[in-house]
């Protein structure tokens, strides 16, 4: 079931088409709200890059109520699919029962435009409906998980059973994994042992030409935020994965009635709306009403300003495989505290570009931000070095790493699943 000399000469003279599955959550879609986060910008930047580097790619999404049917012709090489299946309104809980009919349709989708050469999945909904393109095709199939279900009850925030064992069945079928770092892949290889197939390091990127440092003074104004007062900056979705709570209670035990908190995130999941009202009742029995400042999610050439404005960015995350806000906010040179999980070791250097900050605790991130508001030089320290360093990081990188993939596997034997 291997594809024949067609598809190895593709390969050869770098010619390919690639199908990306991203079914929950449309990469045109704002990040910041509902299942919109940085999975979003994951698969927009770096499919745009493929695309700029000569990969075709189409990226198969379901239409939602927020989302048109159809094709969307992002840029050239790429084209994101809206795929109808199931009801417009359906919660991210019951996407698992609508996969088989929005695999039908891909690959009748697949089967007009003459095939892949690929399948890259993100998150396991996707890779279900990957797992299968694959054997119907017979080529190559790519995970990118972003979150699993074992590494999210490590940090307290279990999943069904049914997920874990749909994602065992996927890793062990997988030609390739990709995971953001060292600490991810180190921490895969400890929760599920060795898979079949090869794991591959593709370190996200970050938007340079978006996010650099700048004038501090200037983007406070730009947002409305009095450039004396010390300020705090959360970016995410209000939701307890990403622990809003944590930084709000961080700014309480501060104990500063001159700090401001800025929360730019929206509601996500089916109890969203239950969840931020929860944070605005937190801030009132805190009595930081005065002090807490909650902002819709930014579209990103905004959200840039909101990172040069803040003294220093909180990411009080329970898991992260990677942690997009902390290297955004390092690229705009703001120094970082953050939970010390998964790939934010990689990202927040402890001491040098920001804090690391073990078991969530409230009132060693207040002490960590306490620091770097006490210390201005040390902030100006750990800001430029951070800013440095996130340098390395780019999407073009990114996909370069990602398109010799792709061609390698192309050649191979596909792994099966025992």
């Amino acid at each position: 079931d291997r594809p024949g000399m067609s598809t190895m000469l593709v390969a050869f003279i770098g010619l390919m088409r690639v199908a990306v599955i991203s079914l929950h959550t449309s990469p045109l879609l704002q990040p910041g709200s509902g299942d919109s986060g940085g999975m979003n910008v994951y698969v927009r930047e770096l499919v745009s890059s493929l695309a700029q580097a000569g990969v075709e790619c189409f990226t198969y999404t379901r239409a939602g109520h927020d989302t048109a049917p159809g094709e969307v012709v992002v840029e050239p090489n790429h084209t994101v699919v809206h795929v109808e299946a199931g009801p417009r309104h359906l919660p991210k809980e019951a996407l698992a029962e609508i996969v088989d009919e929005f695999t039908d349709r891909v690959l009748e989708h697949l089967a007009s435009i003459g095939g892949a050469d690929v399948v890259h999945a993100n998150y396991w909904l996707s890779g279900v409906a990957a797992h299968r393109i694959k054997h119907e095709l017979g080529i190559p199939f790519v995970s990118t998980f972003h979150t699993l279900a074992r590494v999210k009850a490590e940090g307290g925030d279990p999943e069904p059973a049914w997920r874990d064992r749909a994602e065992a069945e996927l890793i062990n079928c997988a030609d390739a994994i990709c995971v953001s770092c060292r600490e991810e892949e180190d921490q895969f290889r400890r929760l599920y042992g060795d898979p079949q197939g090869q794991i591959e390091i593709i370190a996200p990127g970050v938007e340079h030409a978006l996010f650099g440092p700048g004038d501090r003074a200037g983007a406070r104004r730009a947002i409305g935020v009095d450039p004396a007062v010390p300020m705090l900056l959360f970016v995410g979705r209000i939701q307890p994965l990403k622990g809003p709570d944590v930084a709000i209670r961080a700014l309480h035990a501060l104990g500063r009635r001159d700090a401001q908190l800025v929360l730019v995130g929206g509601a996500s999941g089916h109890a969203g709306d239950t969840e931020v009202e929860q944070a605005h009742e937190l801030v009132d029995e805190l009595g930081l009403h005065d002090q807490v400042r909650f902002v819709e999610p930014q579209p990103h050439h905004i959200l840039s300003t909101y990172y040069r404005a803040a003294d220093v960015v909180v990411v009080p995350s329970r898991s992260e495989s990677f942690g997009l806000v902390a290297l955004e906010a390092a690229a705009c040179g703001t120094p970082v505290v953050a939970s010390a999980v998964g790939g934010l070791h990689s990202l927040v250097d402890d001491g040098d570009t920001g804090f690391l900050v073990p078991d969530r605790n409230p009132t060693a991130f207040a002490k960590a931000i306490q620091t770097i508001l006490d210390e201005p030089l040390l902030a100006e320290t750990m800001g430029e070095t951070a800013a440095v360093r996130a340098s390395r990081y780019t999407w073009s990188f990114a996909a370069a790493r990602l398109r010799r993939l792709y061609s390698d596997l192309t050649v191979r034997q596909l792994v099966h699943g025992e």
